[in-house]
């Protein structure tokens, strides 16, 4: 491990889904679709808070809102894109990134596919736990947006 990853966190999720892989890229730059999964357990996405400029140098943002209404706005910025296999980003709230988001989407048999998500937060970023589990829970809505999880 390196210095610098020593003052990283780190969260990796390996999920295979029963989807094919476009469907996935879909899932992570379209915002009507993005509306669906794109938010922890007990908030929401409303679909008319999803912006995308899909292009390396474009920002994504969007609004989840809890059960009394309380707004959280998200995104960040496109760092590299290789459809329909590879999305890197920056994440955080609208002026601040707190952390680097790379998706690897693997075609596999059956259209199937692997998704490998990697997040790197700095350090130093508020409440590191509850990013992770807050991408955890997301994921988890990915999965059911997408077809059943495997692995």
């Amino acid at each position: 491990m390196s210095p610098q990853d020593a003052r990283m966190h780190r969260l990796e999720i390996i999920r295979i889904f029963d989807a094919p892989r476009e469907r996935v890229w879909r899932a992570w730059t379209q915002p009507s679709t993005m509306a669906r999964w794109l938010h922890p357990d007990g908030l929401r996405t409303p679909a008319e808070t999803v912006s995308v400029d899909l292009r390396v140098g474009g920002v994504f943002r969007f609004t989840m809102i809890d059960s009394v209404g309380t707004a959280f706005t998200s995104g960040g910025e496109y760092l590299e894109l290789r459809e329909p296999e590879l999305l890197r980003c920056t994440w955080g709230s609208p002026d601040v990134s707190v952390a680097e988001i790379e998706v690897v989407l693997t075609e596999m048999e059956q259209m199937r596919t692997r998704m490998h998500f990697v997040l790197r937060a700095d350090a130093h970023a508020d409440d590191a736990h509850s990013m992770k589990t807050g991408w955890r829970e997301a994921i988890s809505e990915l999965g059911r947006e997408v077809g059943e999880i495997h692995g």
